[in-house]
């Protein structure tokens, strides 16, 4: 079923006012930040480097900073999900919706995502992936004061609904949008494009104090991982170059982490450079808008 109408079948349930869970229920899926983890499997990365990919995931929930992070909101816990896309199909739920509240659950988690099969896939669409974050966090029974979809990938938008309509509807929904574009020194393909930060930058992230967090080099990969996962879970200042002591690596982090809101470079990014590349964006669908929020 095509995600826009499983969005709209979303919003009519709450137009027939389903009955809400009590009280109590709704206080145990209240979280400080739902998070999605919206990760690049498409086949212009390798196996290994899918593989060091997912383990970079892996190793940042064992890791004491993240967890640290994720317990020190007034909550103490963040819902997270993670899920993997490439093309313009429906991006697959690796991971549903989990509470962590705890080093134990944080654990749980990563042994979770570290025993997952991993596929790879043709094409990119990050607009796609953008749709179906939407659609999970607006569909789930989690209430929180933050959304922030998690993008990475190592290339731009070329399949799917043009990515800068729909990023703006989702940042309009309140959702906030950060990228960490995966520039990797290899043989460049036709489909390549040069300045992927620029474009991820000018062209996918979004929203109060979003940033990207660009990847040089496969080594760089775990660390970046887990220093952008502390700053979004944290919710830091990043302008101001705010870190509590607790988190020893986010001050570290600061130096590589780019906020949407700095000044941009005069030339202007082609959100639409993707598409072009593929044959002028010929066979792609038209992103008609989200239904109305529920």
């Amino acid at each position: 079923m095509h995600l826009l109408s499983r969005l709209g079948g979303l919003a009519l349930a709450g137009v027939l006012g389903l009955v809400p869970p009590p009280a109590s229920a709704q206080a145990a899926k209240r979280v400080d930040l739902e998070l999605v983890l919206a990760v690049d499997i498409s086949q212009s990365m390798d196996q290994d480097e899918h593989a060091l990919q997912r383990n970079g995931y892996v190793e940042a929930f064992r890791h004491q900073d993240v967890i640290n992070a994720l317990t020190s909101g007034p909550n103490g816990r963040i819902a997270v999900t993670y899920m993997e896309w490439a093309g313009a199909f429906e991006p697959i739920v690796t991971i549903p919706w989990t509470i962590i509240d705890s080093a134990g659950a944080a654990h749980a988690f990563a042994d979770r995502l570290e025993n997952e099969p991993i596929f790879g896939e043709q094409r990119t669409s990050i607009s796609t992936a953008l749709i179906k974050a939407t659609e999970l966090i607006e569909g789930n029974s989690i209430a929180s004061t933050r959304q922030v979809i998690d993008v990475s990938g190592d290339g731009a938008n070329n399949a799917g609904p043009l990515v800068e309509p729909v990023r703006d509807e989702v940042i309009k929904r309140g959702i906030v949008i950060n990228g960490l574009p995966i520039m990797l020194e290899k043989p460049k393909e036709f489909y390549d494009i040069d300045h992927l930060d620029r474009y991820y930058k000018h062209c996918v992230i979004g929203g109060p104090a979003a940033f990207i967090a660009p990847v040089f080099d496969l080594k760089q990969l775990a660390a970046t991982i887990r220093k952008k996962l502390v700053l979004e879970i944290a919710s830091l200042d990043i302008d101001n170059g705010a870190a509590p002591v607790q988190f020893a690596e986010a001050k570290e982090a600061l130096p590589g982490i780019v906020p949407a809101q700095l000044k941009l470079p005069a030339e202007k990014t082609d959100c639409q450079i993707g598409e072009k590349v593929w044959g002028g964006g010929t066979g792609f669908d038209d992103f008609r808008g989200f239904p109305r929020p529920r």
